[in-house]
């Protein structure tokens, strides 16, 4: 495995962001150091997955990092949600959202199909991830119907909601079971599949213990840096005049989900497209039926409640992008120029956010 990023700068931009933000720096070259910071954290977090990945598989290895990297923005949203901000909370889960699918996702593609035109992976996974995908939507407009089309109690619609999100969370925690058990072989990656049939990959650089050990101090870092870098976002929002719509549902989220990037586009360009694919469409699926719902509980135990009801707004991107992702995804295999596609997406999406 090449070494492409260096520990010393790396330690260096993550010190200078700690100090930019306990100095009390001003926001723009804290946010400028953070974001920098990230990246290189990010980098870390992606060469420690595809160690994991090679001890542990494709398939398990992306959950890992789609898991460890969506633990940066679980505790951003807790911290927003502590606050009472549920604007922005519901901003940021729609844009990991339609990040993860269009963005990540398109990248990977598109620099994975650069080089080797066209991927392959496990057509029976993708179709259970576009029916998870559509169980996600389904699971955001219903409640938003209902609770927008009539009118209900306050009481009826906390209630509702949390009906909904710890359906959601069973529903995940049975698709782990069925994905990683008893149906591990079924969903496995063609490219695991047909092992002997690829060329000898290179051992990686760390022991299965190590790599398991980054992983984890990388995840911490990203936690950090992230934290750091979003409370620069109150006075950059009010210097650059931009929405908190947009903050929440582009800014935010694309800082949350450069761990992601990262991995899943390196694991593409290495033709390892089962790793890549699950690392966005399973962060996506991770975001809508675990950590949405899962924010619903800490906001009553923090005797905040907030409910599931998303703008129409939101709503409309995030179906949107479910729709177009499980086009392009159904198949089984990708190329570059549906990577094209996802992304034209998420600029038509970006635009029109930064315009409200």
């Amino acid at each position: 495995m090449k070494k492409f990023i260096s520990p010393a700068l790396l330690l260096i931009f993550f010190a200078l962001s700690a100090m930019g933000h306990y100095a009390h720096w001003s926001a723009t070259l804290e946010f400028v150091i953070s974001a920098i910071a990230v990246i290189l954290v990010a980098g870390f977090l992606g060469r420690a997955t595809e160690s994991v990945a090679h001890y542990a598989g494709q398939r398990l290895g992306g959950f890992l990092n789609a898991t460890f990297g969506n633990a940066a923005e679980l505790i951003i949203a807790i911290m927003l949600v502590r606050e009472g901000l549920f604007d922005m909370v519901k901003a940021s889960i729609t844009g990991s959202i339609i990040g993860n699918l269009l963005l990540v996702l398109g990248l990977s593609l598109f620099a994975g199909g650069l080089k080797h035109k066209v991927q392959k992976y496990n057509v029976t996974l993708a179709g259970m991830n576009g029916s998870l995908m559509i169980v996600a939507i389904i699971a955001l407009f219903v409640p938003a119907i209902f609770l927008q089309t009539h009118v209900l109690h306050e009481d009826d619609r906390f209630a509702l909601s949390l009906v909904v999100a710890g359906v959601l969370i069973v529903a995940y925690i049975l698709w782990l079971i069925f994905s990683m058990i008893t149906h591990k072989n079924h969903l496995a990656d063609i490219s695991e599949k047909d092992a002997e049939e690829l060329p000898h990959e290179h051992a990686p650089a760390w022991s299965k213990g190590k790599s398991i050990l980054y992983l984890v101090i990388a995840t911490v870092m990203v936690a950090f840096v992230s934290e750091w870098l979003v409370h620069t976002l109150d006075t950059l929002t009010a210097d650059f005049g931009l929405s908190e719509l947009f903050v929440g549902a582009f800014v935010v989220a694309i800082v949350g989900n450069a761990a992601e990037h990262s991995a899943a586009i390196m694991l593409a360009m290495k033709n390892k497209i089962g790793a890549a694919v699950e690392i966005a469409v399973g962060s996506s699926l991770q975001i809508a039926l675990f950590v949405a719902p899962v924010l619903i509980f800490v906001s009553h135990l923090f005797g905040k409640p907030m409910d599931i009801v998303f703008t129409v707004i939101e709503l409309a991107a995030i179906g949107v992008s479910v729709f177009i992702a499980k086009s392009i995804t159904q198949d089984g295999q990708t190329n570059w120029f549906e990577g094209v596609l996802l992304l034209a997406v998420y600029m038509i999406l970006g635009v029109s956010f930064y315009l409200v």
